[in-house]
């Protein structure tokens, strides 16, 4: 498998940024190359944040194989798959609450994809923006069917919530590590380059499971770099979802254990939600003909 570095380019005049991603996979026929914008003042014009395409190539050739212009849907689907897996191997499996932080497109996915794998009762959501934040509540509660509400405080959702999404694109801490309590699963997906950051790096000496979707890149641009750069973590200390869905090592353990990961997103979920896309298509049409 090659997984390169990420390619960015910076937009700061417009609070913006592209990010390339890529990876080729042993024993796939294709490979994904996926160009992702974030603009984060694109709402207050009445635009996603969030856009972008994937060209999917052939791995025997080279040549294009298919152009999918979702507008950065299938980022956000695998994204949000993504943090349910977490969840499901390393939040308690009986819980109570949930939380998001941040209530744009990716918190809204994160949200739908933790019913696949938990039976909560209620979800809390913080937002800078309380309008934001009680709009998302207002349309989670009917998506998801059951109470989500909005509350004044990141330390609110944190405190009183059994697993935590974080889905913003801060650059400063907005989890503090006094608001930690047994139990506790985190999941941080906002940090996705080197200047941004969710959470305080002293969550990572209190937390006895740390997981990530890729190490070598969280630990250039994830929360894991700020841990490990003020010397709280260890690379020792990391292991890889992969590895834990492969069942090479274990998720949580015990129930008051602090877990977290952190999520940057990878080339190869690209490449195979790509792949899988593209499948689906070539089969519609299949049927349609037909």
């Amino acid at each position: 498998m090659q997984t390169p570095p990420i390619m960015r380019i910076e937009v700061p005049e417009k609070n913006g940024e592209v990010d390339v991603k890529a990876a080729k996979v042993s024993g796939l026929d294709q490979f994904a190359i996926k160009i992702s914008s974030g603009f984060f003042d694109n709402p207050q014009h009445g635009l996603r944040s969030g856009s972008g395409l994937m060209i999917l190539l052939s791995g025997i050739t080279g040549y294009p194989e298919a152009v999918l212009v979702d507008n950065g849907y299938l980022t956000d689907v695998r994204t949000a798959v993504a943090g349910a897996i977490a969840a499901k191997h390393l939040a308690k499996p009986v819980i109570d609450t949930v939380g998001v932080i941040g209530s744009g497109n990716q918190a809204r996915g994160q949200l739908r994809a933790l019913t696949l794998v938990r039976d909560f009762r209620l979800a809390l959501v913080y937002s800078r923006n309380p309008e934001h934040a009680r709009a998302f509540a207002q349309e989670m509660s009917r998506v998801i069917d059951r109470p989500v509400r909005a509350v004044s405080s990141a330390e609110d959702v944190v405190r009183k919530s059994d697993i935590v999404v974080t889905t913003t694109p801060s650059t400063e801490p907005v989890v503090s590590a006094a608001w930690i309590h047994p139990g506790l699963h985190i999941t941080a997906m906002g940090s996705d380059a080197e200047f941004k950051q969710e959470l305080d790096p002293r969550i990572f000496s209190v937390a006895d499971k740390v997981c990530c979707d890729l190490a070598s890149q969280c630990l250039h641009l994830g929360e894991l770099h700020h841990a490990t750069d003020a010397g709280l973590l260890t690379l020792d200390n990391i292991v890889e979802l992969g590895e834990v869905t492969a069942k090479k090592c274990l998720g949580r353990t015990h129930p008051d254990h602090v877990t977290v990961c952190d999520l940057t997103g990878t080339g190869v979920q690209d490449t195979m939600i790509a792949t899988y896309a593209l499948e689906r298509v070539l089969a519609r049409r299949k049927s349609f003909k037909a």
